[in-house]
């Protein structure tokens, strides 16, 4: 791809040829599906459209810049600096985790059991992008959105996203073993917060481990369970008489979690499995 004068369909299949070896056929077709759509807001039908033109040098240039990156096993989502999700083009960046199609689920499980409720108070622990606390925010009617996060580098990208989005969230950078909302303030809780092992690193691709902040993802082996007793212990006094919690987990960590959650005294507990059949989420009530 060094010879700048090539139109577009070569461009393409250059980019293409690189990707196929590291990241396989189907996955170098759609990064080079979102390359386009960034760098010149094309769909698959505008790059058919557009194949014989010839692409300019900037064009040339950009597509080599992250091409580069690429092949350093970058996230393609932090090259692009936006994600997809739950309908949504969310800005990230290494502020923030990519979020996962897995959390995705997470959402569509809380709108599906609430959205026939008006006026609810969600509080997202842990928000990062935003994802979790926009995605709430639009799709539950008329609800009143608060997310925390320690970190104001992901809090400066959550309230762009929000922005963006035309969401209203309540942003509160704090620390969740700090943190104290009040009594009886929220009818939902949710939190993805970090959940993975230590002793698991050796076990994750490299975009992950050398790319994602390791503060969102891990959790030490002789405490896995250090966010959730903790926002359950805050869920027990800020969420209002039957309100509900919300957790994705660790499918190693999900029948501690729940007999940890019985013993606090939470009510109606049930381990959801993921798309891929693995224990994901595990929602629960605050009882009367």
């Amino acid at each position: 791809m060094e010879n700048t004068h090539i139109n577009i369909a070569q461009l393409s299949r250059g980019l293409q040829s690189k990707l196929t070896p590291i990241y396989g056929e189907g996955e170098a077709k759609a990064m080079v599906r979102l390359i386009f759509h960034s760098l010149k807001g094309w769909n698959l039908t505008d790059m058919l459209i557009h194949a014989d033109t010839m692409a300019s040098e900037y064009l040339v240039v950009k597509t080599e810049e992250i091409l580069s990156r690429l092949l350093k096993h970058e996230p393609i989502q932090y090259i692009l600096n936006e994600a997809y999700f739950y309908g949504m083009n969310l800005k990230v960046n290494r502020s923030t985790l990519i979020p996962r199609p897995e959390t995705e689920e997470l959402v569509d499980l809380i709108v599906k059991e609430n959205n026939d409720c008006k006026d609810l108070s969600v509080l997202d622990v842990g928000t990062g992008s935003g994802a979790i606390a926009i995605a709430l925010s639009r799709n539950l009617p008329f609800s009143h959105v608060s997310a925390i996060d320690i970190s104001a580098g992901a809090l400066t990208v959550a309230k762009e996203n929000a922005k963006d989005l035309h969401a209203k969230i309540n942003f509160l950078e704090a620390d969740v073993f700090k943190y104290e909302p009040g009594s009886n303030i929220f009818d939902i809780i949710v939190s993805n917060p970090p959940y993975i092992d230590d002793s698991e690193k050796n076990d994750m691709d490299s975009n992950v481990l050398n790319y994602e902040p390791h503060s969102a993802l891990f959790v030490p082996d002789d405490n896995p369970l250090i966010y959730y007793t903790r926002i359950a212990t805050m869920a027990l006094d800020s969420l209002k008489k039957d309100g509900k919690l919300y957790f994705e987990i660790n499918p190693r960590h999900a029948y501690d979690l729940r007999s940890y959650l019985e013993q606090e005294g939470f009510i109606d507990m049930s381990i959801v499995k993921d798309i891929n059949g693995k224990d994901r989420f595990i929602k629960c009530r605050k009882s009367l």
